[in-house]
C-alpha cells in the first residue's frame, strides 16, 4: 500500500502567490500589485462575458445576438471586445509586445463599459516589466477556474484577488496599511454589527474590504444580497480603483463608491446620506486634515475638533451620517479614549452623556500594518434606548451602561510584525457583545475581559474610556504580587545584561585575534 503524503498540498492562492511573488523581480510590490491584480479582474470579466456569450451563441435561434451590448448589460455582465478577450490575449503570451496588447485590452474594455471607466491599469507596456515574466503570469493566471471550476470562477478569482490584496499589503508594509485593513479586523466589525440589511457607509473606504465583508456576512447567514446597499469615500485614486475591481469582482454594484482627492471632510460626496450601518477604519491621528477651514461646520454637533488631529473629526462625521436606527463600527487610535488635548475630552463626554456609546473593545497590539500606534474600536449607536430588531432578535435597554471588553491578551502572531485575531477569538468577542446587547441574553461580567458598566461609574473616572480600566484583573490574577513579579523582572533584565556584556567581550576577544593574526 502507498505511504499517505505527509504534507497537505497548500490552497490553490498560496501555490498563486509564490510563483506570481517569483516572477516580480525588479519591481517593487506597490507597482506590481496592479499588474497582478489587474489580470486577475481582466480573467473575471471575461469569464463572465464568454459564459453569456456561449448561452447567446446557442439561442440565436430564438433571437439572441451574442454581440449585442445590451444583452450583457442586462444581465449585469461587463462587455468585452474581441481583442481584449482572456483567449486572444493568451495567445499573444509569448510575444514581445504583449505589454501593448494588454494596455489595449484596458482601453476597450473601459470604452465599452462607462462605469470602469479611469479604473483599469494600463501599465502592463513599461520598460521594466519583462514581457516573458508578463506571458507566463498571464498563462498563470488564465490556470485560475479551469474545468469543473469555471463556473465557479467568480468566488474562485474573488477569493484569489483578495488574498493577493493581503499578501501585497503584507509585502509593501507601512505603505500596504494605507489601502487594506486586516481581514481579522474587518470580519471583527462586521460580525459584532450583522449588517443584514440597509444601507452600508464607509467614507473612507480603501480597496472596499468592508463592503466585501459585509456582503460575506449576508450571504453566509442566508440573507439576500440584494438587501445591502453601499456608499463609499476614498481620497487616494490609486486605492479607489483598487475598490472598484475588488467589487466589481464580487458582483457588487460600485456606483455610489466615490473618489475625489479633497476626501470627506473637504468634499463629502454622500451629504445627504443616512446610512444603517458605518464600518470605517480612517487613518489615526491625522494632524493635516484642514480642521482650520472648518471651525464652524455642521457636522460638530459634540463639539469642535482640534485641528491638530482628525480623530474626533472622523467620529462626529460618522455620527452625523448614521440613520435614526443606524450603528457604527469604525477603529480609532487608542489614545482617543483617554486624550483630553485641545478639548477631545470635552467631545468625549458629550459622546457618552448623549448616550452614543454602546461598546468599547481594546484591540491586541501588532494587528496593523501600517502602525504600531495602539487602537480600539468603537461601537456606537444613535438608538440604545428601544429595541430595533437585528438579525440576533430584538435589542435590550443599554441607554445607561457602557460594554467594555479588554481584548489586548487575544491573537497570534502571523509572523514576527504582525498579529491576528482567530475565528474563535472573534467568537468570543462577538458573543460577549451580542449577549449583553440582545433581549434575554445570557451575559455576565468576566474579570479581565469584560465589563457592563454604568454610565455614572464612566463619569466617576471622567469619561475615560479605556477597558482597562473597567474590567480589572483576570480571577487567576486576583493574588497578584507586584513585589514577586518586579523583583522576577530585574533578576531577568540582569541576566540579559550579563549575557550582553559576555557576548560583546567575546566579540572583542575575537576582533583582537584578528587584528594580531592580520
Amino acid at each position: 500500500m502507498a505511504k499517505q503524503k505527509a504534507i497537505t498540498e497548500e490552497p490553490l492562492e498560496k501555490q498563486l502567490w509564490k510563483t506570481a511573488d517569483k516572477l516580480r523581480k525588479n519591481i517593487d510590490a506597490a507597482e506590481y500589485k496592479h499588474i497582478v491584480l489587474g489580470l486577475i479582474f481582466l480573467k473575471y470579466i471575461s469569464d463572465a462575458f464568454e459564459e453569456l456569450y456561449t448561452k447567446l451563441k446557442a439561442d440565436e435561434e430564438n433571437g439572441a445576438d451574442a454581440e449585442d451590448k445590451d444583452e450583457y448589460k442586462a444581465e449585469n455582465v461587463f462587455f468585452v471586445p474581441q481583442d481584449a478577450r482572456w483567449i486572444y490575449l493568451q495567445s499573444k503570451a509569448k510575444q514581445p509586445e504583449i505589454g501593448k496588447f494588454v494596455d489595449d485590452a484596458m482601453d476597450a474594455i473601459e470604452k465599452e463599459n462607462a462605469s470602469l471607466k479611469g479604473v483599469l491599469p494600463k501599465v502592463f507596456a513599461r520598460q521594466n516589466l519583462d514581457p516573458t515574466s508578463l506571458g507566463e503570469l498571464i498563462d498563470l493566471v488564465g490556470n485560475i477556474a479551469l474545468g469543473d471550476a469555471k463556473a465557479r470562477s467568480a468566488d474562485v478569482l474573488g477569493h484569489v484577488f483578495e488574498y493577493f490584496l493581503g499578501e501585497f499589503a503584507l509585502a509593501e508594509g507601512k505603505k500596504g496599511g494605507q489601502f487594506y485593513t486586516p481581514r481579522s479586523v474587518v470580519e471583527l466589525l462586521v460580525e459584532m454589527l450583522e449588517p443584514y440589511k440597509g444601507r452600508v457607509f464607509d467614507p473612507c473606504c480603501g480597496s472596499g474590504g468592508m463592503f466585501v465583508q459585509s456582503l460575506k456576512f449576508v450571504d453566509s447567514h442566508a440573507g439576500r444580497v440584494n438587501d445591502i446597499s453601499i456608499y463609499g469615500q476614498e481620497s487616494n485614486q490609486t486605492t479607489w480603483r483598487l475598490a472598484k475591481m475588488n467589487l466589481a469582482i464580487r458582483g457588487i454594484d460600485s456606483s455610489q463608491v466615490q473618489w475625489n482627492n479633497e476626501g470627506s471632510f473637504l468634499n463629502d460626496a454622500h451629504k445627504d446620506l443616512k446610512a444603517d450601518y458605518i464600518i470605517a477604519n480612517p487613518p489615526f491621528n491625522v494632524s493635516d486634515w484642514s480642521g482650520d477651514l472648518m471651525r464652524t461646520d455642521g457636522r460638530w454637533q459634540y463639539g469642535t475638533p482640534p485641528t491638530g488631529n482628525a480623530n474626533f473629526a472622523w467620529m462626529q462625521h460618522f455620527i452625523y451620517h448614521l440613520a435614526p436606527n443606524g450603528q457604527a463600527g469604525v477603529v480609532l487610535a487608542k489614545g482617543a479614549l483617554t486624550s483630553k488635548t485641545s478639548g477631545e475630552g470635552d467631545i468625549r463626554k458629550a459622546l457618552v452623556e448623549n448616550g452614543l456609546i454602546d461598546c468599547i473593545v481594546n484591540l491586541p497590539a501588532k494587528l496593523f500594518l501600517n502602525t504600531q500606534i495602539p487602537a480600539a474600536l468603537w461601537f456606537m449607536s444613535r438608538n440604545r434606548s428601544s429595541s430595533p430588531v437585528g438579525g440576533g432578535g430584538g435589542f435590550r435597554d443599554r441607554s445607561n451602561e457602557i460594554l467594555f471588553i479588554d481584548a489586548r491578551n487575544l491573537g497570534h502572531l502571523i509572523n514576527r510584525r504582525t498579529r491576528e485575531l482567530s475565528s474563535e477569538d472573534i467568537d468570543q468577542i462577538t458573543n460577549t457583545y451580542h449577549n449583553w446587547r440582545k433581549l434575554n441574553g445570557k451575559y455576565e461580567d468576566i474579570a479581565g475581559f469584560c465589563a457592563a458598566v454604568p454610565i455614572c461609574k464612566v463619569a466617576e473616572l471622567d469619561y475615560v474610556l479605556t477597558p482597562g480600566r473597567y474590567v480589572g484583573l483576570p480571577d487567576d490574577e486576583d493574588d497578584f504580587d507586584f513585589v514577586e513579579r518586579f523583583t522576577r523582572l530585574r533578576a531577568e533584565l540582569e541576566s540579559q545584561l550579563k549575557e550582553e556584556e559576555n557576548l560583546n567581550k567575546v566579540i572583542a576577544a575575537n576582533l583582537l585575534k584578528i587584528k594580531i593574526n592580520g
